[in-house]
């Protein structure tokens, strides 16, 4: 599934990749905004998400992921404008990924609080039982542990959360050990990193991923234009956080000056 959004005298195109258990569509404020940058827009709902077909929160192979994140950069680069990489929290490792398995010139990438761990794991039951399961059962389903509360300070963007039907509540086994795999990956092999201008968001009071893997990673970079900025109280959803607009200020003064 993809999505684009067309803005006036465009200078730049961005690939929005959402995080898991969402969908694009909570993206709609960055979207609006990033027109009015006149930026065009590419985004869509990932395998298992929103509104693709298929089992809710699964998905067979991360390469998936990144086959998707391929056909939003070449419909992106179809435009002939600089190209943009945002991903957020999974989104982020999915972007990551991507662009070590996928020869995708970009002229920057933004992740968002990314995910390269997680702020708490399953017990060690739960652990043990998704490892026999995503063998035998692959889809047998547990619960995300995502909860409004802890994505946002907002009592809007709660609330929102909330009464979203799209947004999953359970993933399965399968879906578990890729992310793990995907994750080992990362911080395993970041030096095949592409050296690509690259700027990290990390939310500060982060109850979702863990926020020092974020760290662990971009110091494992070899890169030459990279930069990390940590947002001190800010909750996992620095883009519905109260201070929004002034992280998206942030982000937009580093793509303008790479544009």
């Amino acid at each position: 599934m993809m999505k684009n959004w067309m803005s006036d005298r465009a200078r730049g195109t961005m690939v929005i990749v959402h995080g898991a258990a969402e969908h694009h569509g909570r993206y709609e404020w960055i979207i609006k905004q990033m027109v009015k940058q006149r930026f065009h827009v590419v985004a869509g709902d990932l395998p298992g998400h929103g509104r693709t077909r298929g089992k809710r929160g699964h998905i067979d192979s991360f390469d998936q992921y990144i086959d998707m994140v391929y056909a939003w950069y070449k419909e992106a680069a179809s435009y002939e404008l600089p190209v943009y990489l945002f991903g957020h929290s999974m989104g982020g490792l999915i972007t990551v990924r991507s662009l070590m398995e996928k020869h995708m010139p970009v002229r920057g990438v933004v992740l968002s609080s990314p995910c390269f761990g997680l702020y708490e794991y399953p017990g060690r039951t739960a652990e043990f039982t998704t490892k026999i399961m995503h063998r035998l059962s692959p889809g047998f389903s547990g619960k995300t542990g995502i909860k409004a509360e802890k994505i946002t300070r907002s009592p809007e963007a709660r609330l929102a959360y909330q009464e979203d039907e799209l947004n999953l509540s359970t993933v399965t086994a399968r879906w578990y050990q890729e992310m793990l795999k995907a994750m080992k990956i990362s911080l395993h092999e970041a030096d095949r990193f592409p050296n690509v201008p690259l700027l990290v968001l990390q939310a500060g009071r982060d109850l979702i991923v863990d926020q020092y893997a974020a760290h662990r990673w971009f110091n494992r970079l070899e890169t030459s234009d990279r930069s990390m900025k940590e947002w001190k109280g800010l909750y996992h959803e620095l883009f519905n956080e109260p201070e929004r607009e002034m992280v998206f200020r942030f982000m937009m003064n580093f793509i303008n000056q790479r544009i």
